[in-house]
């Protein structure tokens, strides 16, 4: 389910209000593949939300009445229209909370089906961590420029930017072309207190004026017969958008910056193609460049549909370039 377009603000203050509560309560949630929240779902079939993990975990149903919510927050997420209730009178959430270390964020409602879905799951958490090991010891002189395309929830932006990387007050650009990506990633860097942030609606490296010290990105990846924004990477598995990251952000790329790509390749036969069309490039580019695979198996259950029935497995890469 996906948040429809609406009032921003409305949008906005009551998915700050109700994160700010949750954070009070001290909440905590892990968010799961799509395969394995179906999983636990189908474990607890019929019940209702005990708790707020019920709720804004596993997107359980709830009665109002129960308490399980504050009625104030209620109201408010109801009337932004982030709640909706059933014809049996149980109620819904349209978002979930995730948490990510130090940090909250919104995200859309499970099944993320719609077109605009903001996703957050496993992928974030593997992103999160290629980003701290590769900048956990890199100085700049001056407070970096730190530019997340595809930022989705801006999870890629903020743990760049926090307090694990050696510098202060980097000046932070999150863009997506997903409005209520943005408006989900304004709340996220509300509630992390990482203000003042740039927010840029537009395809990847659009609208960004001058170079950057940091480029991220965990792009949509796979081959999505329905085309929806958050899944659909173009090209034969998914792979024309992230080949795109590469070569555009090279051009945003400031000397003796870093351009951090996480994403997924289809392997065929034992071959990689996503990184020999990589590497086919970054060979004609003075930049130093790694590459590895992050998880051998991700998403296995796309194995099903006809586009990846030559396919062996899927895989989560980290791809790092290095500007002299």
């Amino acid at each position: 389910m996906t948040v429809a377009a609406q009032d921003s603000s409305l949008l906005r203050s009551a998915l700050l209000h109700t994160g700010q509560w949750l954070q009070a309560t001290g909440y905590e949630f892990v968010t799961v593949t799509p395969a394995t929240h179906e999983i636990v779902l189908s474990h607890r079939a019929g019940q209702v939300a005990r708790s707020v993990r019920d709720v804004f975990g596993w997107n359980l149903p709830f009665q109002r009445e129960a308490g399980v919510l504050p009625e104030a927050v209620v109201q408010e997420m109801a009337d932004a229209g982030l709640l909706t209730a059933d014809e049996e009178g149980l109620w819904h959430s349209r978002v979930r909370f995730a948490t990510l270390g130090q940090f909250l964020f919104p995200h859309s409602s499970f099944p993320t089906v719609g077109n605009q879905s903001v996703f957050f799951g496993p992928d974030t958490y593997r992103f999160a961590a290629l980003i701290q090991r590769e900048l956990k010891s890199v100085l700049w002189r001056a407070p970096p420029r730190i530019l997340d395309v595809c930022c989705g929830t801006g999870a890629g932006g903020l743990v760049a930017g926090s307090g694990g990387v050696l510098w202060d007050a980097p000046q932070l650009t999150l863009a997506d072309i997903n409005p209520v990506a943005l408006d989900f990633a304004h709340v996220s860097c509300e509630l992390a207190g990482a203000t003042p942030v740039t927010l840029q609606l537009g395809d990847l490296f659009g609208g960004v004026q001058g170079e950057m010290d940091v480029i991220l990105a965990n792009p949509p990846y796979l081959n999505d017969l329905a085309g929806r924004l958050y899944r659909h990477g173009g090209g034969r598995w998914g792979e024309q958008l992230s080949l795109r990251i590469l070569r555009e952000g090279l051009q945003h790329l400031a000397p003796g910056g870093r351009l951090i790509l996480y994403t997924g390749s289809a392997i065929q036969n034992g071959v990689d193609a996503l990184k020999d069309e990589a590497r086919d490039f970054l060979q004609t580019q003075e930049v130093r460049w790694s590459y590895e695979e992050l998880d051998p198996d991700v998403f296995g259950e796309e194995l099903l549909g006809s586009v990846y029935a030559d396919v062996d497995r899927i895989a989560a890469v980290g791809l790092v370039v290095r500007k002299p």
